[in-house]
C-alpha cells in the first residue's frame, strides 16, 4: 500500500489478513523493503507485519537524503508513517542500515517503541572514520567516511540496472560477495530490489568531498552514505533515554560488510594494501562498538548465527524467525 504522510509518500508492504501488534521492518542501504518479504509471510499469528521502503529505495518517494541530520531524514519518516497508521507502540526490526535507522528513531521517541531488533546495523558510530570502542574520529573532518569512498562503476550498473555478473562491482556480484556468504533461493527476486536503489548526490551515495588527510574522502551534506557518517551520525546517548525497549541484536558471524574487519572500511582495505597510502590507520570495530553502546543501554541480548554473513534472514530465515518471534513474545509482558 502507499502511505501519504506531510513529508512523502511511502511504500509499505504487509501480509494480507493478518493482525495483531504491528512489527515494522526497515531494511538496509542498496536495497528495500522486499528483502523481508519471506520474513513477513513465515512471522507467528499474533503479530502484523508490515516492510517499508526507505526514501530513495523500491517505490517510495525519491526525496533528497539531507545529511547533516544524520539518519533523522529516514527516521522521522518513519515516525510520521507510525502515526498515520497507529502502530505505536510498535515492535522495531532494523538491518544494517535500517538498523542505524530504527535507533535513531528509538533515541528520539522512545514511548513510541515497544521492542528494537537489530539485523546485523551499522555502527551507532556510523560508518568509516572512526577507532576504538568508543568511536573517536580518525579526523575531525570524518576523512574515511561518506559518500566519496564508494565505487563509482557500482553506482553506475545500479543506475544503468546492470543483472549481470560480469564484473565484481555489479550488483548481483556484490550480492553474492558480501550481501551473503553462501547461495540463497531467489538471488535474482533481491538484486531486482537492489536496482530499485535511487542514484545521485540527494540519494545514493551522496555528494563526494575531499580531505587532506588520507584517504582523502570527506562527508558531503546530502545523500544516504554521508548520512552514516560519524561526524553526522552518532548514536552513543541510547542508556539515557527513557523508557528503554528490549533490544535483541542478531548477527551473522562472517559479516562482510559490518564487522570489526569490514570489507568496505577504506581503514581496513588502506592495512590490507588495497588502498594506497594508508598511514596505518586502524580499522572501525563495528561490532565492538555496537556491543559498547548496548552495554551502557543495558536492556538487551546478542544471538550470533554461524556460517552466516550479512543477511541472516535470508541465509538463516527459520533461526532468524525463531528468535525474532521468541523476542517480540518477550516484549509484550
Amino acid at each position: 500500500m502507499k502511505v501519504t504522510t506531510p513529508r512523502l509518500t511511502q511504500h509499505v508492504r504487509t501480509v494480507d489478513g493478518r493482525t495483531g501488534e504491528p512489527v515494522l521492518f526497515v531494511h538496509g542501504n542498496v536495497s528495500s523493503g522486499a528483502f523481508w518479504r519471506d520474513t513477513m509471510a513465515a512471522l507467528p499469528g499474533g503479530f502484523r507485519p508490515l516492510a517499508v521502503d526507505l526514501r530513495g529505495f523500491g517505490e517510495t518517494d525519491s526525496l533528497p537524503v539531507d545529511a547533516t541530520r544524520g539518519a533523522r531524514d529516514f527516521s522521522d519518516d518513519l515516525a510520521e508513517l507510525v502515526e498515520a497508521l497507529d502502530l505505536a507502540p510498535v515492535h522495531l526490526v532494523g538491518w544494517s542500515m535500517g538498523g542505524g535507522v530504527v535507533l535513531s528513531l528509538l533515541r528520539d521517541r522512545p514511548a513510541a517503541v515497544r521492542s528494537v531488533t537489530l539485523v546485523n546495523p551499522v555502527s551507532p558510530y556510523g560508518f568509516g572514520g572512526t577507532e576504538g570502542a568508543g568511536g573517536r574520529l580518525t579526523h575531525p573532518d570524518g576523512a574515511g567516511s561518506g559518500a566519496g569512498g564508494v565505487n563509482p562503476d557500482f553506482v553506475a550498473r545500479l543506475a544503468a540496472g546492470d543483472l549481470s555478473d560480469e564484473a565484481m562491482t555489479s550488483p548481483r556480484s556484490v550480492f553474492r560477495a558480501t550481501y551473503v556468504k553462501n547461495p540463497v533461493p531467489d538471488e535474482d527476486f533481491y538484486v531486482r530490489a537492489m536496482l530499485t536503489t535511487r542514484t545521485g548526490e540527494g540519494n545514493y551515495p551522496g555528494d563526494a568531498a575531499t580531505s587532506e588527510a588520507w584517504p582523502h574522502v570527506a562527508p558531503g551534506k546530502t545523500g544516504v552514505l554521508n548520512a552514516m557518517a560519524p561526524t553526522r551520525f552518532r548514536l552513543d546517548d541510547l542508556h539515557e533515554i527513557d523508557p528503554k525497549p528490549p533490544i535483541l541484536w542478531i548477527r551473522g558471524a562472517d559479516d562482510q560488510i559490518v564487522s570489526d574487519t569490514s570489507m568496505y572500511d577504506l581503514a581496513h582495505l588502506g592495512a590490507l594494501g588495497l588502498v594506497p597510502g594508508s598511514p596505518g590507520t586502524p580499522a572501525q570495530p563495528m561490532v565492538t562498538q555496537t556491543r559498547a553502546v548496548l552495554d551502557r543501554y543495558g536492556r538487551y541480548r546478542e544471538a550470533v548465527l554461524a556460517d552466516c554473513g550479512h543477511s541472516p534472514q535470508l541465509e538463516h530465515p527459520e533461526a532468524f524467525v525463531r528468535l525474532l518471534a521468541g523476542h517480540l513474545r518477550e516484549a509484550r509482558f
